[in-house]
Formats: structure tokens, C-alpha cells, sequence
């Protein structure tokens, strides 16, 4: 095509009239998640889900989190702190169970179920073993994916959440232990967890050499103490033996040689994890009786 304009006018025509290229609307597909926090409601549950630090990083990263006024108030984190880590506070139940994903640390109760919508996903140690048989069909009538952390596993085949929380339960028992061990707030026997120079250490005995036994065991020993660990499996017992880098009393759970034990114990530590159903009861009421006066017991894995 000619055109009689001269210089960029004419240019500019013939540029007008060639075929041009169709610019459609591109839809924008929103990615963002809604993610709930409800308030643990379970007797003496502490724990919150998400820190302000992780809400921080998923609203960083373009999803809305949802925080339920006072969720993190028993582990000293406030709503203002969850505020100014980006998350919207909730002053309603119910609005947070409406979100796409719900993070809560103990299993939610069938009310909490009743307020979640369909199809979400939840995310909790759902504890398979005691919930009521109508307890999974609710889960399957709102069609919700339900993921239970603690049966997660990684590439090693360890459940690395399941971990961490018996690190933590390992280091607690023998605090708490060694607390009550003091008596200054529980009437006691008054002794200090360890000893001192020219006086014999405290005796430790920890059933069950699994990673709370371990992490037990690691405590005890840093604080002086004199460890002994029972357990059914050599292997476990010889890991620990390795991991610790050091050689400590190790004995299969022989009820003879375990009752010597405990008749000799300042503290015991229950850390027997079974791998299905209940976990096995290895102390007798006999064994209890012939314990120290004052002696304390730290069961971890009481059902």
C-alpha cells in the first residue's frame, strides 16, 4: 500500500492500516491461601501452631494467615505480635475453620469438625489410636484432607516431627524430674540432680533407649548424674552407646535386674514408645513400693 504523506506522518498511516496483533485480557489466577490458626482448646494444651516468625514468612510469600485472638497467648506470644507479623486476628471460632488450611497441635474435638467447611485441608496430630469410630467418618462427610503430622516421614524413613517433639519430652523429663527431685515446690527429697564433689551422684534409670531415652540420657549425664537405660532392642541400645560417645549401664528389660534398678533410683524416666497400640506396662505396682522414699517418677509415654 502507497501512501502520498511524506516523512513520519506517512509511516506512521501505513503503520496504522498493516494488521495488528490482538491483545486479550489475560485472567489473573489468585494463588494465595487462607490459612487458620485456632486457639488450642484441649486440657493443659499449651502450644500454638505457627510462631510469628513462620506467619511472617507465608504472608511474605503472598497468603493471608488467620490467627484466632489469644491462640498464642499461653506460649507468651500475643496478638499484637501475630498483628505485626502480617496475620488478620479473628475475634470468631468459626471464621477461622473457614480457611483453605487449618494448623492446630491437638486434634480438633467433632464441634470443631462440625465448623469446618468442605474440601479443606487440615493439618494436626490427629492420635489415630484413641478417637471415637465416628470420629474419621465426620472427617470423610466434609470431604476434608486430613494430614497428620505425626506420621509424616522423610526421606530416611523418620518421622521427623514425632523427632523433635520427643527431643524436646527427652529434655523436659529430667527438668522436671530434677525439679521435683529439689522439693522446693513439691515436698521432695530435697536432692539436687547430680550431685557434688564427695557425694555420690544421683542414680537416673530411663526405660527405653528410643530418642526421649537418648535426649534423657544426654541431660542426666551433662547434669552428673549416674545413667542407667533399659531397653528390649540391642541395636537401640547399642546406638545410643555410639551416639553418646560414651559407655553407660545398658540392660535389657529383665524384670529382676530392673527392680534392683529402681530400688536404687532417684529418677526414673518412662520412654518406652510402642510401635502399635498401647504402650506396655514393664514397672510393676511391686516394683513402685520397693522405690526410694521420695523418689520421682517421669512417665512419658503413659497413655
Amino acid at each position: 500500500m502507497k501512501t502520498d504523506k511524506p516523512g513520519i506522518p506517512g509511516f506512521s498511516e501505513l503503520g496504522r492500516l498493516l494488521p495488528q496483533e490482538e491483545m486479550l485480557e489475560v485472567a489473573h489466577h489468585r494463588s494465595a491461601l487462607q490459612i487458620g490458626i485456632p486457639k488450642e482448646t484441649t486440657f493443659q494444651e499449651t502450644r500454638v501452631a505457627l510462631v510469628p516468625e513462620a506467619v511472617s514468612l507465608l504472608v511474605s510469600n503472598g497468603h493471608n494467615v488467620v490467627v484466632e485472638t489469644n491462640a498464642g497467648k499461653a506460649a507468651n506470644y500475643d496478638d499484637r505480635l501475630y498483628s505485626e507479623a502480617g496475620a488478620q486476628i479473628a475475634y470468631d471460632t468459626k471464621t477461622v475453620f473457614q480457611s483453605h488450611i487449618i494448623l492446630k497441635i491437638a486434634p480438633p474435638s467433632l464441634s470443631e469438625i462440625e465448623m469446618m467447611g468442605k474440601k479443606q485441608t487440615l493439618f494436626s496430630a490427629l492420635q489415630m489410636t484413641v478417637q471415637p469410630e465416628n470420629y474419621i467418618a465426620k472427617l470423610m462427610s466434609n470431604k476434608v484432607t486430613a494430614v497428620s503430622f505425626d506420621f509424616i516421614k522423610d526421606k530416611a524413613g523418620i518421622f521427623p516431627v514425632v523427632r523433635s517433639m520427643s527431643e524436646i519430652a527427652g529434655n523436659m523429663s529430667m527438668l522436671v524430674g530434677a525439679e521435683y527431685l529439689s522439693g522446693f515446690n513439691s515436698g521432695g527429697r530435697a536432692a539436687m540432680l547430680g550431685g557434688i564433689s564427695g557425694v555420690p551422684p544421683t542414680e537416673v534409670v530411663i526405660i527405653g533407649a528410643g530418642t526421649v531415652g537418648e535426649y534423657a540420657a544426654r541431660a542426666a549425664i551433662g547434669l552428673g548424674a549416674s545413667v542407667k537405660v533399659f531397653d528390649n532392642s540391642l541395636y537401640r541400645l547399642r546406638r545410643l552407646q555410639n551416639d553418646l560417645g560414651t559407655r553407660i549401664y545398658t540392660s535389657i528389660i529383665q524384670p529382676t535386674v530392673l527392680a534392683k534398678a529402681l530400688k536404687e533410683a532417684d529418677l526414673a524416666i518412662g520412654a518406652i514408645r510402642a510401635k502399635d497400640g498401647r504402650t506396655p506396662c514393664v514397672v510393676t505396682e511391686e516394683m513402685v513400693e520397693q522405690m526410694k522414699q521420695g523418689a520421682v517418677i517421669v512417665d512419658v509415654s503413659i497413655d
